[in-house]
């Protein structure tokens, strides 16, 4: 009796680094590193994935902030590092569609250095300003930006982010001139929005909900093709007389080159349980983040859409930084 509890015992404990060494996921700690300040869209969204990740995963699941240079700064960190899953990127719009388009000696190449996981969500950004600001409506922004042009200020979280090139398409469809003012992150531009020291800006819906929940902002508009449901009585821009206007901010999880297939397979079926969550989808909800979840093939796909879309933007408004 004693000798086959010993070896039930010894078989047991012999078994754990087996299955341990069979498991497709990171044997230790993981970091999310993203590119912006805490606060940020892309820093809520990343934080809101780690929390759930760390209980699922039974392993630390932290997130790192490396600003700088719309994500550029963060994203070519991830890119150097192993692809054995310990460092992930929660990327958007700014360093996987229009960083390859706005810097020509960018230090990695989307498609070689990356591997796709997941796409996370899709968000509007909303053209916001303070409740002093006299244009109040998408018709009056415009009147404004022709009455003075070059002098009304539309702020960003840096250039080369989302909420710039969505006043370079803004600037490009309603034929005005206006300043962009960029800044490191969205939590200090959103400081000097409410403050009355910039005009404008087409902040991320992520960033922008709560001070437009506490009254200290106005949403004028929103840029996806349909309206969020988060925010269903603000107009689109397509629906205010720009058809086809489309400034979407988006999340996903992406890791450096050459991870094993099975290691990309089994995080993104747990980036989507994550998801389906009530609590995670109520949450992303409440931000106007939809449309995330599905295959990495699927994350590879959109993201080449993407950056076709926003290079042609670039060229077209002559952007540069």
């Amino acid at each position: 009796m004693q000798r086959r509890h010993f070896l039930a015992t010894t078989l047991a404990a012999c078994s754990v680094p087996l299955v341990h060494a069979q498991s497709p996921l990171p044997p230790g700690p993981i970091r999310i590193v993203v590119g912006f300040p805490p606060g940020g869209g892309t820093d809520v969204m990343a934080r809101v994935m780690a929390q759930k990740l760390s209980v699922m995963w039974g392993t630390p699941v932290t997130v790192e902030n490396k600003t700088g240079a719309g994500g550029v700064i963060a994203a070519e960190y991830v890119a150097k590092q192993p692809g054995d899953g310990t460092t992930l990127l929660m990327t958007n719009i700014s360093n996987h569609a229009i960083a390859p388009a706005l810097y020509p000696s960018l230090p990695y190449v989307v498609e070689r250095d990356f591997t796709p996981i997941v796409l996370v969500g899709i968000t509007p950004n909303l053209l916001i300003c303070n409740t002093s600001q006299p244009a109040r409506t998408l018709k009056d922004v415009v009147a404004l930006c022709r009455s003075k042009p070059g002098a009304i200020t539309f702020g960003s979280s840096g250039a080369g982010a989302s909420q710039h090139l969505a006043t370079e398409l803004f600037k490009l469809r309603a034929n005005v001139d206006a300043l962009h003012v960029p800044y490191r992150g969205s939590a200090p531009m959103l400081t000097d929005l409410i403050g009355g020291q910039i005009n404008y800006s087409f902040e991320t819906m992520t960033s922008a909900t709560p001070h437009v929940a506490s009254g200290k902002l106005l949403a004028i508009a929103q840029t996806r093709p349909q309206r969020s449901k988060a925010q269903p009585n603000v107009p689109t821009v397509a629906e205010l007389g720009y058809p086809g206007f489309d400034a979407s901010t988006w999340y996903g999880l992406a890791g450096p080159a050459r991870m094993p297939p099975a290691m990309v397979q089994r995080m993104n079926e747990d980036f989507n349980k994550v998801l389906s969550m009530p609590d995670v989808a109520e949450k992303l909800a409440s931000y106007g983040a939809e449309d995330g979840g599905g295959s990495a093939a699927k994350f590879v796909d959109f993201i080449a859409v993407e950056k076709e879309k926003w290079a042609k933007v670039v060229k077209d408004a002559k952007v540069t930084v």
